[in-house]
Formats: structure tokens, sequence, C-alpha cells
């Protein structure tokens, strides 16, 4: 999609801090860090969120777990880390691009505040 920041991340007209990419998605630090670890993880492919998911394109959401807990191991977040997906303007989406926020390095209390 023309106008979605994730999107323009992904194909290289917005810089972004990377930590991976591969064909099918990237995975890159957040501007905003809410943890001493946090980056996000989106596909290359535009979907609008986890409310869109069909059987067509979710095996996507598996490459994305895989290439998690592959970069879990190479930071050495052995002790834990968080994997969040907000879905839509009441779920706190404030991209319309389907993302997950990984979260370590701090105690992540639940719930969340």
């Amino acid at each position: 999609m023309a106008d979605c920041l994730f999107c323009k991340i992904a194909e290289g007209s917005i810089p972004s801090n990377k930590l991976y990419e591969d064909e099918r998605c990237l995975a890159f630090y957040d501007i905003d860090p809410q943890a001493p670890v946090h980056f996000l993880v989106i596909p290359k492919a535009h979907i609008d969120g986890a409310d869109v998911l069909t059987e067509e394109n979710a095996d996507i959401v598996a490459h994305i777990f895989t290439v998690i807990a592959k970069l879990a191991k190479e930071l050495s977040l052995e002790k834990g880390y968080r994997v969040v997906t907000n879905v839509g303007e009441d779920g706190g989406q404030s991209v319309r691009h389907l993302h997950f926020h990984v979260l370590a390095k701090r105690s992540l209390a639940w719930p969340p505040g």
C-alpha cells in the first residue's frame, strides 16, 4: 500500500534500524522502545492486521514466529520475552499493517501497566 508506513520501511524508502531481513519479513528496532530490547517483525507483503488473516496468508505468522525464536537466541533472551500484536484501533494498533512487537530484558508484569 502506497501510504503504509511499514510498507515503506519494508521497501527501504524509509530507513530503519534493521535486525533481520529475508524475502518474506523484516525485523527492526522500535523507535520508541518500551523495554531494553524492543523490536518489531513485519511481513513484507501488506496485511492489515491479525483480524484479516486467512488460510491463504496465515503461513507468514509461522514464519515470523520462527524468525522471532532465531533472533531471541541470537540476542540471548533466554530469561524470556513477550510477543505482542495489537488489532484495530481499540486494540492499540497504530499502524494498520500486521506487526509483532518483541520486548525483553526487563520484567514484564501482567497485566501490562
